[in-house]
């Protein structure tokens, strides 16, 4: 996407993972002002592809635990953080505690 702008990715396709229809395919994005429909979450259809079941269930329910209060649209991540990062410790010293990964020293044998 970085190379192709921010145009081409407005242009996308964009469609409602939380609205799938019975044939596999996805309505687009968006709802009229009357519509009884839950609140959308939209991603371009190359992505919705790509995600699992389990991803898009993710993500919807996400979207609309967030309940839109404005006119503005609720933004949310479309894939949940797993945690924060710690990085991976060789060995040290971790708040008095003193850690290792027996297998990321093997592996780094004779680099440090």
């Amino acid at each position: 996407m970085a190379e192709k702008g921010l145009r081409a990715w407005v242009k996308e396709k964009w469609v409602d993972i939380g609205a799938p229809k019975k044939d596999g395919k996805y309505q687009p994005c968006g709802r009229s002002k009357g519509s009884k429909r839950k609140y959308p979450k939209c991603v371009p259809l190359a992505k919705a592809t790509r995600m699992t079941k389990s991803q898009k269930a993710s993500a919807v329910k996400r979207k609309r635990q967030a309940q839109n209060t404005g006119p503005k649209p609720t933004n949310v991540r479309t894939f949940a953080s797993q945690g924060g990062y710690m990085g991976s410790y060789i060995s040290g010293d971790l708040g008095g505690v003193k850690v290792s990964n027996p297998s990321l020293k093997k592996y780094y044998k004779g680099m440090i």
